[in-house]
């Protein structure tokens, strides 16, 4: 699978398809304090605000929470989702029975590297893949949105 540092030189989502899973990744350099994205991440009630990927998202996003996350990309569909992992401003991984997605953090010289990765699949991967939109334009919309709305805050501080 493809590893996020590759990921950070191209800036474009790319998903990798296995007979049983896919992994799908975005990495976007963006030029705003870690503090700033952690909590665009983190505060639930604003997401759909900055995010035009989410339609709409219930729940505190914090370790053991549930989230009930809606996509653009099935508006019909709501995603129970638990939060289960959390490392302020560095990583945070949250997922169902079908996947898991992960955020990441790394310091850079003007801010942070993000980088998101969603993998999916199990026994049952082959049965449903056929009906699973393409990730690619909605990794690239939610990390060009993430750099986008941290980057205005961070130029009005």
């Amino acid at each position: 699978m493809t590893t996020t540092s590759t990921l950070a030189q191209t800036g474009n989502a790319q998903t990798e398809k296995e007979r049983f899973a896919q992994q799908t990744s975005v990495s976007i350099e963006i030029n705003a304090d870690a503090a700033i994205v952690w909590t665009l991440l983190t505060q639930a009630q604003d997401i759909p605000r900055w995010n035009s990927t989410i339609v709409s998202l219930e729940g505190n996003i914090a370790v053991g929470d549930k989230i009930k996350l809606v996509s653009y990309l099935d508006p019909k569909r709501t995603f129970k989702i638990k939060v289960k992992e959390m490392e302020a401003e560095k990583h945070m991984l949250w997922g169902d029975n079908q996947g898991k997605r992960t955020f990441t953090l790394t310091p850079t010289e003007k801010g942070v590297t993000f980088s998101m990765v969603e993998r999916m699949g199990g026994l049952m991967y082959p049965m449903y893949k056929k009906y699973l939109p393409d990730f690619d334009e909605s990794f690239n919309k939610f990390a060009a949105d993430l750099k986008k709305e941290a980057e205005l805050i961070a130029n009005a501080q």
